[in-house]
């Protein structure tokens, strides 16, 4: 196998090349689809598929409406009727633990190894069930996998530097952007908060809210909207829809800054899309303490707490453009050098090549 391109079995949640947040698994495929012989793809949901010609790509029928049991049918029968046929290499479950504990034990029969990535703080009982049937384990970060395990490996993020790239520093009113799904998760009330103390010292600035509302988060997204009236912010703050995965390298140009909030504990595939971008990030997430500590009293907020969110947003308001964009240069290298693309699926083929759990 290590002689040859590898045969990969792929399950993820969402084959789409102009989902928000999912658009880049399209990315991943086609990266590894350059070493692979083949992959077959078994998908949750599937919607502009965009893959190399020796990619597959099996629906289990969400985006069609289908109920839990008649997709877990179809993933039953996708799965054993690709294992009769094909020869896979590996098996790659990406933020699937679901996915991966169901079909051990057909891999198993069919001696195809398991590879699990996970990147989010959240342990549960079928991510612990997902654990014990991969012969290994990746994520972007050690914060991404609260697990103790000897399987574990650190990949980096993958992050695609030849789209996700510097331009000229954005012209016109200073422009913070959050970009991501309208949920409490996301903490925003907290960055409106922060808005409305730079307003009243007389900040001239405007503030995008970039991304989906989901059935469950209207109320939310309404509490907002009501919260910018009362605050008289209606007119520097922006609520506009997500935008597909490939115009969202132009949005991030359009900044000055961008705030992510959210403690998932994992890093933010967002946020390092920005520092790509040469655009300062402020984060809440713990996950960046560690990478962005040599500038923690510039770019590094507590979850709740506008008043610090003010001053770190004021803070970069008040730098020379040439010394932002130098600061957003610095971050770009700690992408290029950790999370790049070339990075990721160097480990990834790695790992995927490897017949033992990684120590």
């Amino acid at each position: 196998m290590k002689d040859r391109p590898l045969r990969l079995l792929w399950f993820n949640l969402a084959t789409d090349a102009d989902a928000p947040n999912l658009g880049f698994t399209t990315e991943w495929i086609n990266a590894l689809a350059q070493h692979c012989e083949y992959i077959d793809v078994i998908s949750m949901r599937v919607g502009r598929v965009d893959v190399a010609a020796n990619v597959r790509v099996f629906s289990l029928g969400k985006e069609r409406g289908f109920s839990e049991a008649r997709r877990a049918f179809r993933f039953y029968r996708l799965l054993w009727t690709l294992l009769r046929a094909r020869r896979h290499d590996a098996c790659f479950a990406h933020m699937q633990p679901l996915f991966a504990a169901m079909a051990a034990p057909l891999l198993r029969l069919h001696g195809v190894p398991l590879t699990l990535w996970y990147a989010h703080r959240a342990v549960t009982l079928r991510l612990r069930l997902a654990e014990m049937a991969a012969a290994r384990v990746v994520s972007s970060s050690r914060e991404g996998f609260r697990l103790r395990s000897g399987k574990l490996r650190i990949t980096g993020q993958g992050i695609d530097v030849d789209r996700f790239t510097p331009a000229e520093p954005a012209p016109g009113t200073f422009t913070i952007l959050c970009l991501g799904r309208i949920a409490p998760v996301k903490r925003l009330e907290t960055l409106l908060s922060a808005a409305e103390l730079m307003a009243e010292q007389g900040a001239q600035f405007k503030v995008r809210l970039l991304g989906t509302v989901y059935p469950q988060d209207r109320q939310y997204a309404e509490d907002l909207q009501a919260q910018v009236e009362r605050s008289g912010l209606k007119d520097c703050v922006e609520f506009a829809n997500a935008v597909p995965h490939e115009r969202v390298p132009a949005e991030l140009r359009r900044a000055h800054v961008m705030v992510n909030l959210s403690a998932t504990g994992s890093l933010d595939k967002a946020v390092l899309e920005a520092m790509a971008c040469g655009i300062p990030v402020v984060s809440a997430n713990e996950a960046f303490t560690e990478m962005l500590s040599p500038w923690a009293g510039q770019v590094l907020t507590p979850p709740d707490d506008p008043k610090v969110l003010a001053r770190r947003l004021r803070g970069l308001m008040a730098m020379q453009s040439r010394a932002r964009v130098e600061l957003g240069l610095e971050l770009r290298r700690l992408v290029e050098r950790d999370h790049s693309m070339q990075h990721l699926v160097e480990n990834l083929l790695s790992v995927l090549r490897s017949g033992e759990p990684v120590a």
